[in-house]
């Protein structure tokens, strides 16, 4: 038997190495490269988190271990990442937030805009709203967040998706799992 398990724990996460943390090859390479950019470095390990179904089921903005990820550089703790999809007038889109050991948010990134308007909300000065806030901030936008004329949908499906997220965030923050 323990010769069984010897076996098996290789052939686990070199499948897991090669499958990828359940993103789309074309959301993955993305997600490296800005994940690189953000920390200044080559190489590091994304962790899946897993939080409870019972705590999940309450959550705003649901976790999977595909969506929610740590983020260590070797034995160095360096963040988390999230993964999502939100909507647009008649697509989705895809989005990164990535935040700090103290889960504040150090970068967001729309990876791919699959319409023809209002793809402005992947702008740099536009995201940089966002740089900051923890799970105690609301964003919203009527109140706290600038609009863009002509993606006034996409500007509400990300801020809303934001929000929920950070929500997320102050809950498991409050129930101490993160």
């Amino acid at each position: 038997m323990p010769r069984v398990k010897t076996f098996i724990i290789p052939i686990v996460t070199i499948s897991f190495l090669l499958v990828g943390f359940g993103l789309p090859k074309n959301v993955e390479k993305k997600v490296q490269k800005e994940l690189k950019k953000t920390f200044q470095i080559d190489g590091f390990t994304l962790v899946p988190l897993e939080i409870s179904a019972s705590l999940n089921e309450g959550l705003p903005k649901k976790l999977t271990h595909e969506n929610f990820l740590k983020i260590t550089d070797d034995s160095e703790h360096l963040g988390y990442l999230f993964v999502d999809k939100a909507q647009s007038k008649t697509a989705e889109f895809d989005y990164l937030i990535v935040f700090d050991t103290e889960l504040k948010i150090v970068h967001s990134k729309v990876l791919i805009y699959r319409e023809e308007y209002g793809g402005e909300i992947g702008s740099k000065r536009w995201l940089k709203q966002f740089i900051g806030k923890t799970g105690g901030d609301r964003v919203d936008h009527e109140s706290n967040i600038d609009g863009i004329a002509g993606a006034t949908i996409s500007v509400r499906s990300m801020t809303n998706a934001i929000d929920e997220l950070l929500r997320t965030i102050g809950i498991l923050q409050k129930n101490q799992v993160l």
